[in-house]
């Protein structure tokens, strides 16, 4: 039998919920791992740490210009273009 905790909890209801918090989590977890490992400010070894700060500015703008930042670069910043320019274009 199942405690009462999981018979209120693993409802079907409750599977949106579930869905979103995983998604926020992997979305965190995806971040932190593309600092640790892409970040050039951030050294996990002692022998990089060592280096003291470098002037690498290509290393930099290759971390901060990624691709999703180019993706969206010249997209408008709209959720939805074509229902706001229903409600606000007059020639609609």
């Amino acid at each position: 039998m199942a405690s009462p905790t999981l018979k209120r909890w693993l409802r079907p209801e409750v599977y949106p919920l579930f869905a979103a918090v995983r998604v926020a989590v992997g979305i965190c977890g995806m971040q932190l791992v593309r600092n640790i490992c892409t970040n050039p400010e951030v050294r996990v070894t002692k022998e990089n740490r060592a280096a003291g700060v470098l002037d690498n500015f290509a290393e930099g703008e290759k971390y901060a210009e990624h691709a999703l930042r180019k993706f969206v670069r010249n997209k408008s910043p709209e959720i939805m273009p074509t229902i706001n320019g229903f409600f606000t274009d007059p020639k609609y």
